[in-house]
């Protein structure tokens, strides 16, 4: 393609969190409204967006590692554009390093992409970084299609500011959609096939908006007026923050029948003084607590969390106050990282800096212990039966894969469509997954 020729054909590619997930799909949804269509699976693309994510380790060289792959063989690149959370936090120095970089957008601006898109058609390379985000979701074109389990970002941006934490500066200060808006973009999902609805935010469970009536709600009132869509059957939401889980959310979920049994809740520490250092809100004690009052609202509810190891300044001794605290809990699953410096933020000046064998060392063990609780949570789903919603195609003839109302990946044989909610008896669970039979 050359600099003058508008692109037909795009490839979004999104790295990270679920949020990049949904902003791929708006930006695809963005350029198919302009009249381009996306590319078929192996073939090149005109245009390729890297929708990328800042907070892996090494989140931006990884970016110039994927631009150097989209040359072609005949030494020719396609127009890239480079999105998301890095395009914010380092997008002068993308524009200097690569130069076949034409397109710089953040996430807050993302709406602006087509346009940009036509500029860089033009030989003009263009950025953009400013932080609308009221101003992007109302540019956004309507949803039309959907798979049987759909994104919804409801809540953007944090004020919390972790000391680890980018996000702030990339995505910037918390912000609520408006109540109407989001039930009416949940309704076009529904109607578009989802019969699953996620709500996304950094801080998701800070969401907070008036209702039809003028009356302040929150995420427990949104859900609860999102389960009066007929065809959805199932509501989930994340990431939360402890800070913002109020009474009325725990109590959905003893109430809310289509608020599934599940709960991402990240603790990032067992020990007090580094949640102090990491500028949480909560300590060990209180996160347990809260974990007990949600708990009694939905016995078997699924807990998630995520984990930081080798903070700067952790000890051995508060480490093992993290292992204590996994011990208590028993999560369904978790994700957990080794801690890595962040330009810009408080915890990258800070002393004490654990050595790299001292981290990968207590990952593995905090890994250990999580998959451990991991196959102990399925083990114990034997013998239950539920519905499933089918997701996609399994390996196998005649297999397929689904979810259950925890979260959990489960595979079975039967004569059913993508979208159908199927009653399995759960037989055999593995670290992953779960074999099932549906019910004939």
């Amino acid at each position: 393609m050359s600099a003058t020729t508008s692109p037909r054909t795009f490839r979004v590619k999104s790295f990270g969190c679920q949020m990049n997930v949904y902003d791929g799909e708006r930006m695809g949804e963005l350029l198919q409204a302009q009249g381009m269509a996306a590319a078929e699976e192996g073939a090149d693309a005109d245009l390729v967006v890297l929708n990328t994510c800042h907070i892996r380790e090494k989140a931006t060289e990884k970016v110039y590692s994927d631009i150097g792959r989209l040359r072609r063989d005949d030494g020719t690149t396609p127009l890239i554009a480079v999105a998301g959370c890095v395009a914010q936090a380092e997008g002068e120095e993308i524009m200097a390093r690569a130069p076949s970089v034409k397109v710089v957008v953040g996430p807050q601006s993302y709406h602006r992409l087509p346009d940009m898109v036509a500029e860089a058609a033009q030989g003009r390379r263009a950025t953009e970084t400013d932080m609308p985000a009221e101003a992007k979701f109302a540019a956004l074109p309507r949803r039309r299609r959907s798979g049987p389990s759909a994104f919804l970002t409801v809540q953007e941006g944090c004020d919390k500011f972790c000391t680890y934490c980018v996000v702030p500066y990339t995505r910037g200060a918390e912000i609520s959609r408006p109540f109407a808006d989001l039930v009416e973009e949940a309704k076009l999902l529904v109607e578009g096939g989802a019969r699953e609805i996620t709500l996304l935010g950094q801080n998701v469970n800070a969401w907070a908006s008036e209702d039809a009536r003028g009356r302040a709600i929150g995420l427990a009132g949104l859900a609860e007026e999102l389960a009066r869509i007929p065809d959805l059957a199932r509501i989930r939401y994340t990431t939360s923050h402890p800070a913002d889980m109020d009474d009325a959310l725990i109590e959905a979920h003893g109430t809310n029948a289509k608020l599934m049994p599940f709960l991402h809740l990240p603790v990032q520490s067992g020990n007090d003084r580094v949640l102090r250092a990491m500028n949480r809100s909560h300590t060990a004690e209180s996160y347990l607590k809260l974990l007990d009052r949600v708990r009694a609202a939905r016995p078997d509810i699924a807990l998630s969390g995520d984990f930081i190891v080798g903070f700067p300044g952790e000890t051995d001794a508060e480490f093992e106050d993290t292992l204590r605290l996994v011990d208590a809990v028993g999560y369904a699953q978790a994700f957990s990282f080794k801690y890595s410096a962040r330009p810009g933020t408080p915890a990258a000046t800070m002393d004490g800096h654990v050595p790299a064998t001292v981290m990968d060392e207590r990952l593995q063990r905090l890994q250990a212990a999580l998959n451990r609780d991991q196959l102990a949570f399925n083990k114990a789903s034997e013998g239950k039966r539920c519905p499933v919603l089918v997701e996609r195609r399994g390996k196998h003839p005649g297999q397929w894969l689904g979810k259950s109302p925890w979260l959990q990946s489960v595979h079975f044989i039967a004569d059913v469509r993508i979208g159908d909610l199927v009653e399995v008896d759960l037989l055999e669970a593995g670290p992953n997954s779960i074999a099932g039979r549906p019910l004939s």
